[in-house]
């Protein structure tokens, strides 16, 4: 695993999904922000995690999709926890107890995961294949 190219699009991810995750806050479309954030952060997660992936695999790595988005996920967790939390959440209440435990954020792990290890087996095990 090639592990600085892994920080600097893990740190890409997250800084995109924070920002979708604040701006969604500031464009009401439905009643409960906090829903549609988690919803719009759920969504960009997908093809964010996508281009990240393919943008890895373009350095011409063996490693495994799953691993690729267990590492992304991982960076985006250790930069909730240094920054999102103490910046968004614990001002308003919140707790880092309340933030790590939400289904939400579960939800999202399983996404970074998924859609890296979706990508790592179609294209990637592809190119591999060919060579």
């Amino acid at each position: 695993m090639k592990i600085i190219a892994i920080a600097k699009i893990g740190l890409l991810i997250w800084v995109l999904g924070v920002s979708i995750y604040v701006l969604s806050y500031s464009i009401p479309l439905i009643a409960d922000a906090e829903l549609q954030a988690n919803c719009s952060l759920s969504l960009a997660v997908l093809p964010i995690v996508w281009f990240g992936t393919g943008w890895y695999f373009k350095k011409d790595s063996t490693t495994k999709g799953f691993f690729v988005g267990l590492a992304f996920f991982g960076i985006a967790a250790f930069l909730d926890a240094l920054f999102t939390v103490p910046l968004l959440v614990l001002p308003v209440g919140g707790s880092y107890q309340a933030f790590f435990t939400a289904p939400g954020f579960w939800i999202i792990a399983a996404e970074f995961v998924l859609v890296a290890s979706v990508y790592g087996y179609w294209f990637h095990r592809k190119k591999v294949a060919s060579v």
